[in-house]
């Protein structure tokens, strides 16, 4: 495969954050096949794996025409697309969903997830709660991983308690066990 920046420069693999990807030794841009940006990403950081932004779920965020890029799958242009309503672009293929990310935007989304996840938790806990729930026996994940997002938005009912309700938080700790 061929980077989708550097034309003439062959894509190597590597594992990244547990989960193998492309990268271009050149400029350093990544390829993440279907779901495997997703997987990098609850890799990287397991307190907001409950957090994924889907990519495809707005079609109008789409840029319109063919993109600068060729797919390095299937050679089909890539169209940039903004990573959730942040300011993020990245590049995707609407043939097999592959995500071209240029050097650094990893780093951005993960910076963007974290302020998004906290701010989430602190202004729409019970809704991302109860969407979190309902994921449990309608997916888009399996049920283990839906199960696992579930239980980490239940990680920060603990923290938010023990932020805003210190003395509450002490009497759940002196419960006995």
């Amino acid at each position: 495969m061929n980077c989708p920046n550097c034309e003439n420069e062959k894509l190597k693999q590597a594992v990244f954050n547990n989960i193998g990807a492309d990268y271009c030794p050149r400029c350093l841009g990544l390829w993440f096949e279907e779901d495997e940006l997703r997987a990098a990403k609850d890799e990287k950081d397991k307190d907001f794996n409950w957090l994924d932004i889907d990519l495809w779920s707005d079609k109008t965020k789409f840029q319109l025409g063919a993109g600068r890029r060729a797919c390095p799958e299937d050679s089909v242009p890539l169209y940039e697309v903004r990573y959730g309503d942040s300011d993020i672009r990245v590049d995707v293929c609407g043939q097999c969903r592959g995500v071209w990310l240029d050097r650094g935007e990893f780093k951005k989304i993960i910076g963007y997830l974290k302020d998004k996840g906290q701010d989430e938790m602190l202004n729409n806990y019970l809704a991302n709660l109860a969407s979190e729930a309902g994921e449990i026996f309608t997916g888009p994940e399996d049920l283990k991983e839906e199960l696992a997002d579930f239980i980490s938005v239940l990680k920060f009912l603990n923290y938010k308690l023990a932020i805003q309700h210190p003395y509450l938080s002490e009497l759940i700790k002196s419960l006995p066990k």
